[in-house]
């Protein structure tokens, strides 16, 4: 067919996409560590009673930047009692900050991400699915689905790991210190992986819409989704007690199962 595109083609135009996105987490990236959030306190009298206005600013201090109050915050929430966070070779602060940019970044460009990824294999879905699946309609789950694993994760899973792990320090009476590169990478990896984890239902859902594969597949192949998932679960979490891997694999093979009953809804809706 003419409007058929060549595998050269295809690469050049993801990479195009990918490099728009690229660009967009550079420029929040730079935003990040270069400005921060700045409250000021104003008094003021109305009808002679006295109030006080709290104006958020802009503020260009990269040594109070947004990547530095934000990595505050969760070395205020997620730390164990007791646990100091610490610098052992200069510039591991300033790296931790850069990582928090870039998961910043990544967040605030999703939903660019997904207008890239929907445009991007549009091509292959059919126009009364387009009609019905619309970039808007798509853009609310994914990015609730990303947002709920990052607050799941960053509400329950962290928590509970670092707590678990540092036990087995106070079991023996080791001091408790952590690097804050390792905390930052910690809190990172888990966050991005839950969230992106969360994802599976839809992507499995939106990748049967271009039947490229079908309900099938993700039937028959189930089993060997298992061991993909719990080899993910293995690599992303830090010990190697098991616990936390499953706490990892265990959402996740839940969130497959919800994906191949959205996939089932979708193939016996097409066949009435």
């Amino acid at each position: 067919m003419p409007n058929e595109m060549s595998l050269r083609e295809h690469f050049s135009e993801m990479r195009s996409r990918i490099l728009r996105v690229s660009i967009i987490i550079l420029i929040i990236i730079v935003f990040c560590i270069t400005f921060g959030f700045k409250v000021y306190q104003i008094n003021i009298s109305i009808f002679n009673v006295p109030n006080t206005l709290y104006i958020p600013f802009i503020d260009p201090n990269p040594f109070n930047n947004i990547a530095i109050q934000v990595t505050s915050f969760m070395k205020d929430s997620l730390l164990p009692v007791g646990v100091e966070l610490i610098q052992t070779a200069p510039g591991q602060a300033f790296f931790a900050q850069i990582y928090v940019a870039v998961l910043i970044g990544i967040i605030i460009s999703i939903p660019l991400l997904i207008r890239e990824l929907y445009e991007f294999i549009g091509p292959a879905i059919e126009e009364r699915e387009k009609k019905r699946i619309n970039l808007v309609k798509m853009l609310i789950p994914t990015l609730g689905l990303f947002l709920i694993g990052i607050i799941f994760s960053y509400l329950l899973i962290i928590p509970f790991t670092l707590d678990l792990l540092y036990k087995y320090g106070e079991s023996i009476g080791v001091e408790t210190f952590l690097n804050i590169n390792d905390f930052i990478t910690f809190v990172l990896q888990f966050l991005i992986g839950f969230g992106i984890s969360f994802e599976l239902p839809l992507l499995m859902y939106i990748i049967s819409l271009s039947k490229i594969i079908d309900y099938d597949f993700w039937k028959k192949n189930f089993r060997y989704s298992i061991i993909l998932i719990v080899v993910f679960g293995a690599i992303i979490t830090p010990d190697g007690s098991g616990i936390t891997m499953w706490l990892i694999a265990g959402p996740m093979i839940l969130l497959y199962l919800i994906g191949i009953i959205l996939v089932q809804a979708k193939t016996a809706e097409k066949a009435v």
